[in-house]
């Protein structure tokens, strides 16, 4: 990592249409359109956006072809790009997240390895283990998908692995659950994601954390970019829209001084 160097995240949030797959590319199209026009060197983009959020229904689209189409739109906004989709290996469907250069090569596919939920389960393959950071620009980027994040052996192998930048294109359902008669601190918002796990995970292991989520009816929105000092830099509410954040690696080294969890961490074993 060049302590040097600033890189501009942004993160993108809108709704998707299940099954309509043009305009899903449309929308996301002028997403990071926005995050181009912003200053943005990459964007994350939500789980499965391109075919909507459906796992029972996604593997029948064409994963190759909506790659295909993702790599262009990097291409066409000269932007690094994060976007997901269906990867059919032999019988197996995996929701995948891809990491594209500003040129349109697809330079990383990862597989999600925590499937949510019984439909995911059902129709889905798990990853059999989290994706290789990957060496790009200067720094040394992780990505992974959505439930991934919520188990803190995510962050902490990519961060022991030498990331520096996760990032998660995310499709988090609204779930708002507790026991009344005990107040808000018996009372469980999936909105916590964004606003408690995220921030701790970055917290945790010295990265940022982009993770860009679905919103519209359904969904939680909250896209949010975290710091290495365990504070949202940019949390978006349910609206679709588009954030950046300029990342100092200095800052990340910074943040790395204070809090030396890595260090001790690997001096205990």
């Amino acid at each position: 990592m060049d302590a040097d160097r600033t890189r501009a995240i942004a993160v993108a949030q809108g709704a998707a249409v299940v099954d309509d797959v043009d305009q899903n590319l449309a929308t996301l199209a002028e997403l990071v359109r926005q995050a181009a026009q912003l200053g943005a060197d990459v964007v994350v983009t939500p789980e499965l956006f391109a075919t909507g959020y459906a796992p029972e229904r996604a593997w029948r689209h064409d994963g190759a072809a909506i790659r295909a189409a993702l790599a262009a739109i990097a291409q066409e906004h000269r932007i690094g790009l994060v976007a997901s989709s269906v990867d059919s290996v032999g019988e197996g469907h995996h929701i995948a997240a891809s990491f594209f250069s500003p040129d349109g090569e697809e330079l990383s596919r990862v597989h999600k390895v925590h499937l949510f939920g019984g439909v995911e389960q059902e129709w889905m393959t798990p990853g059999r283990q989290y994706g290789a950071p990957l060496a790009w620009e200067g720094e040394t980027w992780g990505v992974g998908i959505c439930y991934d994040v919520e188990f803190p052996e995510f962050a902490r192998s990519l961060s022991a692995a030498g990331a520096d930048i996760l990032l998660v294109p995310t499709a988090v359902p609204t779930v708002e659950e507790g026991i009344a008669e005990l107040g808000d601190a018996w009372h469980y918002s999936a909105t916590q994601i964004s606003t408690l796990q995220v921030p701790a995970r970055a917290l945790d292991n010295g990265v940022v954390i982009a993770y860009a989520n679905q919103c519209g009816p359904g969904f939680t929105g909250h896209s949010c970019i975290a710091t290495p000092f365990g504070r949202n830099a940019v949390l978006l509410g349910d609206e679709p829209g588009v954030a950046v954040v300029s990342v100092p690696a200095a800052a990340i080294e910074r943040a790395r001084g204070i809090n030396t969890y890595a260090v001790d961490l690997a001096r205990r074993a």
